[in-house]
């Protein structure tokens, strides 16, 4: 086997090419509270849903970001983690300035 970029990054240990698996079940809960989100848009079953979206994106990101098959998924988790925090840091100064 090549010791090449892609390799080293897309390769498990196993040398298998690793970008996309099947969806675990952090992922399954992540879509469907999503799209149950767009039939409760507003009260308190979507804060919910919210809430249990984030948190199942939350589990897949750390389980990626330090069980991930190849540098991608751990890179990807890492990103993932990122995006999430950001959003939902930015999610509550624009509610406080709401409030305010």
């Amino acid at each position: 086997m090549n010791n090449t970029w892609f390799d080293n990054f897309f390769r498990s240990g196993n040398g298998e090419v690793v970008i996309g698996q099947m969806p675990n079940i952090p992922i399954i809960v992540w879509v469907l509270a999503t799209l149950l989100k767009f039939f409760y848009k507003t009260g308190q079953v979507n804060l919910g849903l919210d809430l249990l979206a984030s948190s199942a994106l939350f589990v897949w990101a750390i389980g990626e970001l330090f069980q991930g098959a190849s540098h991608f998924r751990q890179w990807l988790g890492l990103l993932v983690l990122i995006a999430l925090i950001t959003t939902k840091i930015q999610q509550v100064s624009i509610t406080n300035n709401r409030v305010g």
